[in-house]
């Protein structure tokens, strides 16, 4: 998804996961169970439109670029990628997997893959219209 905004505003609303809600239909409530701020080891408890309240813990962090966390179910890993690109002062290109692992893992993504990339889809487009939204709000070079 390419953002009209600087990577700066978008790492910035896309990393305040717990206001996830306000902007995409694809998250109905979640709730830092460590603090607020994204780091390595914190969990977050993510409850999503037909599916299962589930925990994520954040495994890997790359400040203004990248984190990535994990689901961990009994037969089922799933990693949840999030990475951003500035491609110019004021655009950025915003990317997100999943990636789901173990025997059932593996079956419930091919179960759930339409549902997968329908989220993913309402994810971006919501973080691409409130990171805009904000641009215009700052001014140009917000």
């Amino acid at each position: 998804m390419e953002i009209n905004a600087a990577a700066p505003l978008v790492w910035e609303v896309f990393t305040d996961v717990e206001r996830w809600p306000e902007w995409t239909p694809s998250v109905s409530r979640l709730v830092a169970l460590d603090g607020p701020e994204l780091a390595v080891g914190k969990r977050f408890q993510i409850k999503q439109p037909k599916l299962p309240t589930l925990v994520w813990e954040v495994t890997e962090l790359e400040t203004g670029v990248s984190w990535t966390w994990v689901q961990r179910s009994p037969g089922g890993l799933t990693l949840a990628n999030h990475s951003l690109t500035s491609i110019g002062a004021d655009r950025t290109l915003v990317r997100q997997s999943i990636d789901q692992r173990g025997p059932i893992g593996a079956l419930v993504g091919k179960l759930m893959l339409r549902t997968t990339r329908r989220y993913l889809e309402m994810e971006g487009l919501g973080l691409k219209s409130r990171s805009e939204q904000l641009r215009h709000s700052h001014g140009s070079r917000a």
